[in-house]
């Protein structure tokens, strides 16, 4: 037997309880392993809150997490017991202290990568993966806008664009948000309520905006980042904590200047199993140059519920990791 945080029903971080489950053995390409570090994530409480619905209850949530490789089916030959692993992506069932996933899903860790390292990085460290190489290929002198940029995608999305070379200029909610934004790399950041940060921000991307935007806020804030981006520029809208977008003219965007809009999606990134394996070797290999992923908030398996909340309530910066 092994708990999980189960939820029979969407809701408040309270639906999240801990029950004792039976995982049985690994089947044909399945790896078992025992957790060490389990990633929370903004997804984890769209799927909570019912935002993204779910077909079947009781269900367990999270799609990240690290830990050691405890059983192999039968047909298995990449991994072995005792091997360190991480992972990224469908199916859902992170909340566990054990789970069973398919081993193409699992990436082996080098000896000197700890699991607090890659253990909650990897869909955040994926999604950077994904905007800084697919959405647009960054490069030297490349404006890149990230909101939200105390947070854990925020920091790891900044740091490694200061790597490509990239400048960066980060908004945050709060004035004791900017510290860890700035030690993150950012070159300036803007609160969200100091309403002319699209104007300041597109004064110092050369007078003409930033050439990508990453909005993981959602609400008012999409329409208000077209503003900050130079003609022929990206943004990026990656979720909505802030609440729903409110609907838009596509002919309105960027004041008609060209803009391109994309909506990316981190785990439909990690379902192709070429961008999942390219993009989890260059991520595992940048964490081995010294790119960092600071862990901001860690809390118990059990104490899930109260992790959701202070995420939710922008109580944390950082990765929010849960430790089993």
């Amino acid at each position: 037997m092994t708990t999980a945080m189960m939820m029979s029903e969407p809701g408040a971080p309270e639906v999240l309880t801990a029950s004792a489950i039976d995982l049985g053995e690994p089947g044909a390409g399945q790896v078992r392993i025992r957790q060490s570090v389990i990633g929370v994530n903004f997804v984890d409480i769209y799927f909570r809150t019912g935002l993204y619905p779910l077909d079947t209850y009781p269900a367990v949530l999270g799609f990240e997490g690290a830990g050691t490789v405890e059983a192999v089916g039968p047909d298995v030959r990449s991994l072995k017991p005792g091997d360190r692993v991480a992972y990224h992506g469908a199916p859902m069932g992170a909340y566990a202290e054990a789970r069973i996933l398919p081993a193409e899903r699992l990436v082996r860790l080098p000896d000197a990568l700890p699991d607090r390292v890659a253990g909650g990085t990897m869909l955040r460290g994926l999604t950077a993966h994904m905007l800084l190489h697919t959405v647009r290929a960054v490069g030297p002198g490349d404006w890149i806008l990230v909101h939200a940029a105390a947070g854990g995608l925020g920091q790891i999305v900044t740091r490694w664009a200061k790597r490509l070379g990239a400048p960066v200029v980060g908004t945050v909610g709060s004035a004791g948000k900017r510290v860890p934004a700035l030690e993150a790399g950012a070159d300036a950041v803007f609160l969200h309520g100091e309403g002319d940060w699209p104007e300041r921000t597109r004064i110092l991307a050369d007078g003409q905006g930033v050439h990508l935007a990453i909005d993981g806020i959602g609400g008012g804030m999409l329409a208000r980042t077209f503003a900050a981006v130079r003609p022929f520029g990206i943004v990026a809208s990656l979720g909505q904590p802030a609440g729903p977008i409110p609907p838009f003219r596509v002919e309105t965007l960027g004041g008609g200047r060209p803009v391109a809009l994309i909506r990316p999606s981190v785990l439909a990134y990690a379902s192709d199993p070429d961008l999942y394996r390219r993009g989890s070797a260059d991520l595992i290999a940048a964490l081995q140059d010294g790119l960092t992923s600071p862990i901001g908030a860690e809390y118990d398996l059990r104490d899930a519920a109260r992790a959701h909340a202070d995420l939710e309530g922008g109580r944390t910066t950082g990765r929010v990791v849960l430790s089993v």
